[in-house]
């Protein structure tokens, strides 16, 4: 049987959380102890990031799916894989449980809850790897 929406909206919702969280959080952990050393805060940031990620979908895959983006949502809706009724319900929790992520991070760190970033991205190569990084959540999909 499969799970209600409203159950499915909350794990999409907890899992964006988590994900977002373990992102941030270990960017800034990493960097806190990489001590000036970019590679080794970027490893450690994957690390964590792949293992996070891995769990977050062995819990809550069977109850969503574990989207975790709204890109893999509409890429399932197109394939007949999730009903487009619930698309904005799931692409809403993903969104708000991104922002709640980054504010549960950043409260954990002693970080103003949100902040600009003093990076800049933007322009073509961001452009190209936003799409790359889409295409590979959207890659397991079949079409």
């Amino acid at each position: 049987m499969k799970p209600s929406l409203s159950r499915r909206v909350v794990a999409e919702f907890t899992g964006s959380l988590l994900l977002l969280a373990a992102v941030v959080g270990s960017g800034i952990m990493g960097e806190r102890l990489a001590d000036g050393n970019v590679a080794l805060a970027l490893l450690a940031n994957t690390l964590a990031t792949g293992a996070a990620l891995i769990a977050i979908i062995l819990a809550f895959g069977p109850v969503s799916g574990a989207h975790l983006n709204p890109a893999v949502t509409l890429a399932y809706a197109w394939v007949g894989g999730i009903i487009w009724y619930d698309v904005p319900a799931y692409i809403a929790a993903q969104i708000s449980g991104a922002f709640a992520g980054v504010a549960v991070a950043h409260l954990m760190f002693g970080a103003s809850i949100f902040s600009l970033s003093k990076h800049v991205r933007s322009g073509g190569a961001q452009a190209f790897s936003e799409f790359i990084a889409t295409f590979g959540l959207r890659l397991p999909i079949p079409l």
